[in-house]
């Protein structure tokens, strides 16, 4: 569990790869199941929202606090966020990370967000353990702690956040301060949500409490229920809790910066260290989310940057080749808005270039309407996307805690996608005109700091404000002593999981085909899978699988890849394509009034692409763009070392998304014989989960798929991997680093291992969630990183476990120690009773909201297939998982978990912890990141 920043803008750069047909039945509002919901406010002023779905046997609790990153104080950068962060440690009641304890170690999940406008917290439950998080929750609005040690701790934690997000990311620093600071002039919206370490160090514990004590409370909040729940008790328990909390006298404080329009164009530039590819980014100011604009303003958004057919990116990224992605953004907060359009360049264009063509289609925008075509496809990609946040009940509690909080009307959720469908094609250009006028722009260059000239402002570093600490004088809660602590709740009757029944055919030609109907909801999941994918790479060109399935949706024997784009996003679907070592995969969801000719499409791309030269050598520069972006994150370098070190010799010994030498000399015959020998329907799995029946899927199975001809040639050796390399421990020296990336890993079982259950409760129980060893010691203990984890991968030849995270620089060596420390404890002592049941929770509660979604019930199932297990699996996962013993799990660490087999990377600023590290890890190489070659069996160049 991940406590998380959230800014529109920032998530609106990454692009969806979505994809669908000519003739289609265009998405209505109508067939977007409404939220229904009840709602009522409590004397203290607490808004309740309630909404009832008997079909699952789990239940969300959602707080939403009227208080954002735009309150935070002057000189306080931050807080909103911190406060995100201690909301999760004690209260008079409960020990710090107690919530943990009530949700995670109970099969559940606990998160948070900060915006702008407000703070969110949720839990996803079983319905039983409601009553105690509606303790919980009151809890923490009425009675939290906040000390010194608490105080501490989180703002450590927060620091590591930023270096992760910010400082350790090539861009973070353009997305979070420079565009925000030369957007706004006076709004607080112009300050960095996540803060400045600078004014997180400057703050006070007095500061802190005075903060909680102005917004946390009732009639500053709105509670959301969704799910399984008796609602005559739900009252009874929300009127217990919440209702004996007072409402302060005080007015709470609100934000009334009103900012002034613009009088004219700016441009400015700003630098950071490390920045591979220029970008550039220019902004409007729009109304608030209150406005009647809004829903013109998000269907001009997904004209602009919707998928691979939308404005931006087929001028920027498909047509001029100038950007390595494109995107825009309809940041629409409360009290102003924000409109983006930005790109990150390709190697070798310029900025210059960039602003040019992105307000080339701005003015084409504001000159014209756009056509009937792409406003149908915009509206229905984004009734589509309603339509998938409603599949689970956290995603429909959020859906009214934002028409809330940030529309100002809860009904907003149902209504808005009635506005969206009736915003007309003149509409567009009307607020195109209105306010993405040239005279109101402004432009923000990033480039890397190397370019900076004398005297140049520092634009990309966020403005430190001084002030001076309060003196808090109200009330402070103090942690009740342990034995006078008031218990939770009792537990309630559990309400058992409806689970599915999977059918299954098989084609004359081979391709075994399973169906499930797994959900009401208007949505189906195909999927294909093929049993190869990167330990299939020839010699020498790793990547290639990788690069054959990007390829599949650019282009078949009778569409282009524009056509695919086109016709996919015109029916509101997501067709997208990729590869792991051992599998290659076509997806796709989408409504089912669309589904047959969605599945036509899937079709095509699967089996007939034509990996067309012009097509190749764009995705090959799009991919080695996003290598030179991702070689400046430490995290990501110290991934792509893992499994040349621990797989060397083998077919798995390669970076399985290619390096930029394989990645050049991956030509078209390399693409061809894969796709060839390895595309076939007997060797594929085709698995189609949600709204239809098995006799429906069936059908569509043999329409789609049941001309595909097996060749008469025999399936190539499946590749087999060393189990027993040798342990290596290196160092990639990244001068300037923000942060440093650590990964422990090292082979381990197949997945018809008779350890696996044994396994994934180990790998549970070390990182395998926020309550697990590796982030307690690592993050909730010590500070020392925003979080870490580890992975079991269990593959058909082979498999992997790695355990990961990120510090600052100087801490690697420590982390490194933490993370040897506790693999090897798990081997030497078995787990308590009581951790392993709260752990084993986890993995049945995660396993259990996986499958009860269209998407993730088809990724279940099509993994059992894979690896030849029978699916009657998806039924006893949980009853395999329980019957795990303590002993079982310390047999598996001990046998497979060894640190002294493990490999060792860490990436970062070597100059910042070399000294202590050389004690830690005395054998280690040291390679500096302009030396790396992951094509090389030493990982390092060869001397000229």
């Amino acid at each position: 569990m991940i406590r998380h920043v959230f800014r529109a803008a920032v998530a609106a750069a990454v692009l969806s790869l979505a994809a669908a047909p000519a003739v289609f039945a265009q998405a209505s509002a109508a067939q977007v199941p409404p939220i229904v919901y009840k709602e009522r406010v409590l004397p203290n002023g607490l808004k309740v929202f309630t909404s009832l779905d008997r079909t699952t046997p789990n239940v969300t609790v959602q707080v939403w606090y009227g208080v954002g990153s735009k309150d935070d104080p002057n000189g306080r950068s931050g807080f909103a966020h911190l406060f995100e962060h201690l909301m999760f440690k004690a209260t008079r009641d409960m020990p710090a990370e107690n919530m943990d304890r009530l949700t995670e170690d109970a099969g559940g999940f606990n998160n948070a967000f900060t915006a702008d406008d407000t703070t969110a917290y949720y839990e996803v439950i079983p319905a039983n353990h409601l009553q105690r998080l509606l303790w919980a929750e009151s809890e923490r609005m009425g009675a939290l702690v906040v000390d010194k040690d608490n105080f501490t701790s989180e703002r450590s934690v927060v620091e590591e956040e930023l270096r992760q997000r910010v400082l350790a990311d090539p861009y973070g620093r353009f997305f979070r301060f420079a565009i925000p600071q030369a957007s706004y002039a006076v709004h607080p919206y112009k300050r960095p949500g996540i803060g400045s370490i600078a004014e997180l160090e400057a703050s006070t514990l007095d500061d802190v409490l005075a903060f909680h004590q102005t917004y946390y409370r009732p009639d500053n909040a709105a509670l959301f229920v969704v799910g399984n729940f008796d609602e005559a008790e739900l009252n009874r328990w929300v009127d217990r809790y919440f209702g004996a909390l007072k409402r302060p006298a005080k007015p709470i404080p609100r934000v009334k910066a009103v900012e002034p329009q613009r009088t004219g164009p700016k441009t400015v530039t700003a630098f950071g260290p490390n920045v591979p590819l220029p970008a550039v980014a220019t902004t409007w100011l729009v109304p608030g989310a209150p406005s009647k604009d809004t829903a013109a303003l998000t269907v001009l958004d997904a004209i602009l940057s919707g998928g691979k057919s939308s404005r931006l990116y087929n001028a920027l990224v498909y047509d001029q080749q100038i950007a390595q992605n494109a995107f825009s953004s309809a940041d629409l907060n409360n009290q102003a808005g924000l409109f983006m359009v930005g790109a990150v360049m390709a190697g070798g264009k310029t900025v210059e270039q960039g602003e040019a063509s992105l307000h080339a289609e701005v003015a084409k925008l504001r000159d014209a309407p756009p056509t009937e075509a792409e406003l149908a496809k915009a509206k229905t990609g984004l009734i589509a996307s309603a339509v998938r946040e409603r599949e689970t009940i956290d995603g429909r509690a959020q859906a009214l805690g934002q028409a809330l909080v940030i529309e100002g009307d809860a009904a907003r959720a149902n209504t808005d996608i009635a506005a969206l469908e009736a915003v007309t094609a003149a509409d567009i250009q009307r607020v195109a005109r209105t306010y993405l006028r040239d005279d109101r722009a402004v432009t923000v260059r990033y480039l890397d700091e190397g370019q900076k000239k004398a005297g140049q402002p520092d634009l990309a570093q966020p403005v430190v404000t001084k002030a001076a600490s309060l003196k808090y004088t109200g009330p402070v809660v103090a942690p009740a002593d342990p034995a006078h602590r008031q218990a939770p709740p009792g537990l309630g009757r559990p309400v058992e999981p409806v689970l599915p029944n999977p059918a299954e055919r098989t084609l004359a030609n081979g391709l075994r085909v399973i169906v499930a109907h797994s959900s009401d909801l208007p949505l189906v999941t195909a999927e294909l899978t093929v049993r190869s994918g990167a330990a299939a790479d020839p010699q020498g060109l790793a990547g290639t699988a990788s690069m054959a399935a990007d390829l599949l949706t650019e282009g078949t024997t009778t569409r282009s890849a524009t056509d695919i784009a086109r016709e996919t996003e015109a029916l509101g679907a997501n067709l997208s394509a990729g590869s792991g070592w051992e599998s290659s995969t076509v997806s796709l969801n989408v409504m089912p009034q669309n589904l047959e000719p969605a599945m036509a499409i899937m079709a095509d791309v699967a089996r007939n692409p034509v990996f067309k030269p012009e097509e190749l050598e764009r995705i090959r520069t799009q991919s080695l763009d996003a290598l030179s972006v991702a070689y400046q994150r430490p995290g990501s370098v110290a991934g792509f070392a893992a499994a040349p070190l621990i797989y060397a010799g083998s077919p798995f010994g390669h970076v399985a998304s290619g390096t930029p030498a394989s990645l050049k000399r991956v030509g078209r015959d390399a693409l061809v014989d894969m796709h060839d020998a390895y595309w076939r329907p007997d060797n594929a799995i085709l698995v189609i989960t949600g709204d239809l029946t098995p006799e429906e899927g069936f059908a569509l199975a043999e329409k789609n798929f049941g001309d595909w001809a097996r060749p008469a040639a025999p399936l190539p050796p499946a590749p087999v991997a060393d189990m027993n390399p040798k342990p290596h421990a290196v160092v990639i020296d990244m001068p300037q680093s923000g942060q440093a990336g650590v990964v422990v890993a090292k082979t381990a079982i197949v997945r018809g291992d008779p350890r696996y259950y044994a396994g994934l409760v180990a790998n549970t129980v070390l990182g395998g969630g926020y309550s697990a060893r590796l982030n307690e010691e690592i993050r909730i203990k010590r500070g020392l990183s925003y979080g870490a984890n580890s992975s079991l991968t269990a593959r058909q030849s082979t498999g992997a476990f790695t355990a990961s995270t990120q510090t600052k620089p100087p801490s690697a060596p420590q982390v490194v120690t933490l993370v040897r420390e506790e693999m090897a404890k798990l081997g030497q002592t078995a787990p308590s009773a009581d951790e392993l049941a709260a752990r084993k929770s986890s993995l049945v509660g995660s396993y259990g909201r996986d499958i009860a979604t269209t998407d993730g019930l088809a990724g279940v199932l099509g993994d059992l297939a894979l690896y030849g297990i029978d699916l009657s699996e998806v039924k006893a996962y949980t009853a395999k998982v329980e019957a795990v013993s303590p002993a079982q799990v310390k047999d598996f660490a001990a046998q497979v978990l060894d640190p002294a087999n493990a490999a060792v990377v860490v990436a970062g600023d070597a100059s910042l912890f070399a000294p202590e590290m050389a004690k830690v890890l005395p054998n280690a190489e040291t390679i500096p990141l302009d030396q790396l070659d992951l094509d090389s069996p030493t990982l390092r160049k060869a001397t000229p």
